[in-house]
């Protein structure tokens, strides 16, 4: 009995390999963002294997406060590493820097992490891919954050139907603020290759005031998976604004709220 669990045990492992990510726009992420603010951050993301930051600033300290961030959670128990993505081509833009975080114990960075080359021109701030290994196998991440509702990022988010032809090794996965709901057009072409959205109708960004108990804004966040290649489960949210007296305090944290999803590697 006991060898048929074993049995069974390996052969799930084997079949499955999980891995938990989260996903969070720290609005202005640089030397703005205080100590007690940094520990804040640290204990809401301290429960997960990578953390993929958007709009760290790429001037102002936001290299240093990525490291002060690590820093912080290799206090907290386990061993975690970093990489930072160089300053975003953009000229039309606001240039930026993306970050990963991950526990050192749980996954296995891959090569060097990279922006996106070839549609850094079309994309104000290209994406910044890393790719990790989890047990015996690799995923990639694309993190990004796409130019502002009112600029249209549908117009550089079209570009992405591209990206699975262009690196067809990898096993993408998308995540970060899109500035766009799952529901847009732009969307269809990934998910006619078998693509899908984490969340659906789910908002992401915070409101200026709660309005009955309403607190969110729009749905801008998500992650992206090839479902020939992955399940996804134990989706969420962390509505980290509630340890808040009111939203003004919360968004000095953030605008927007971190999203999480355990990912399941065929």
């Amino acid at each position: 009995m006991k060898k048929a669990f074993l049995f069974l045990l390996l052969f799930t492992t084997s079949l499955f390999s999980q891995t938990k990510i989260l996903s969070w726009n720290l609005e202005n992420f640089g030397k703005s963002k205080s100590d007690i603010e940094i520990t804040f951050i640290a204990n809401t993301v301290k429960d997960y294997d990578i953390v993929a930051i958007q709009e760290v600033v790429a001037g102002d300290g936001g290299a240093q406060t990525v490291a002060k961030l690590a820093d912080e959670l290799n206090r907290k128990g386990a061993k975690w590493d970093y990489t930072i993505s160089d300053p975003t081509s953009s000229s039309a833009y606001k240039t930026e820097r993306y970050a990963f975080i991950w526990k050192t114990s749980k996954v296995k960075k891959i090569g060097k992490a990279w922006l996106e080359k070839k549609y850094h021109l079309e994309i104000d701030r290209e994406p910044y891919y890393c790719t990790f290994q989890y047990g015996n196998k690799q995923f990639t991440v694309v993190n990004f954050h796409a130019i502002t509702k009112k600029m249209q990022p549908e117009t550089e988010i079209k570009y992405f139907k591209f990206l699975p032809a262009t690196y067809p090794t990898l096993n993408l996965i998308f995540v970060g603020d899109f500035n766009c709901p799952q529901s847009h057009t732009v969307f269809f072409p990934l998910k006619k290759m078998g693509f899908l959205s984490v969340f659906v109708d789910q908002k992401t960004s915070l409101k200026k005031d709660c309005y009955l108990m309403d607190c969110l804004a729009s749905e801008f966040d998500n992650i992206w998976y090839n479902s020939d290649k992955v399940t996804i489960t134990n989706q969420e949210i962390i509505p980290f604004y509630k340890a808040f007296d009111t939203l003004k305090e919360a968004r000095k944290i953030s605008d927007h709220i971190p999203i999480t999803a355990e990912i399941n590697l065929k």
